[in-house]
């Protein structure tokens, strides 16, 4: 099983790596667009800010990489933000394999969500052995509106989309590397997909 974890300068990929050797998978790191194609199963994490996330996808040409990816792709918190179609962080253009927004919270919350919040409404084997209403690890400040792609909702004085679908592609909000048993269960389900 070859697991690559894209690095292009804007994650939190040491922490998700350890947690994949936790599981007993020896998780790559590369930005390589040969080794993500060849591939079994691809990590896009994201920790930062949009627009100068997406700067560093262009300059690595993974711009144009990822939404042709064919194996299971799992996009975590900016990662998945970035699947998106666009993000009000920097009036920013993403990269269209989810049908959403990224909007930012409103001044009625504390920004940026950071802790433990549950998920619900789970509809994917993306969360087998995992319960509705699980609490998972968050730290963000925008969030993905709902669309017919939701997975699962989050509630955060406004209820949207914490995790998203799209044929081979998956994407969670949260930080399923922080999240405990339920985030470890997460990453052996996206492995076994």
């Amino acid at each position: 099983m070859r697991v690559v974890i894209i690095d292009y300068g804007a994650g939190n990929i040491k922490s998700i790596q350890f947690a994949f050797k936790r599981l007993g998978i020896d998780a790559k790191l590369s930005n390589n667009p040969k080794e993500i194609l060849a591939a079994d199963k691809i990590i896009f994490p994201g920790v930062g800010e949009a627009s100068s996330a997406m700067k560093k996808l262009v300059e690595c040409k993974l711009d144009k990489v990822i939404p042709t990816l064919k194996q299971p792709v799992l996009g975590i918190c900016l990662g998945m933000q970035l699947l998106c179609n666009y993000t009000e962080e920097g009036n920013s253009k993403g990269l269209g394999v989810f049908n959403a927004n990224v909007k930012r919270f409103s001044k009625d919350v504390k920004v940026p969500q950071i802790g433990w919040n549950n998920i619900k409404n789970l509809k994917s084997d993306l969360f087998k052995n995992i319960k509705d209403n699980e609490y998972m690890y968050l730290v963000h400040s925008y969030y993905a509106e709902n669309c017919n792609q939701t997975i699962a909702i989050t509630n955060y004085n406004i209820k949207y989309a914490s995790a998203l679908q799209h044929k081979n592609f998956y994407g969670v909000q949260f930080h399923p590397e922080k999240s405990s048993k339920s985030g470890a269960q997460l990453l052996q389900n996206f492995i076994d997909l």
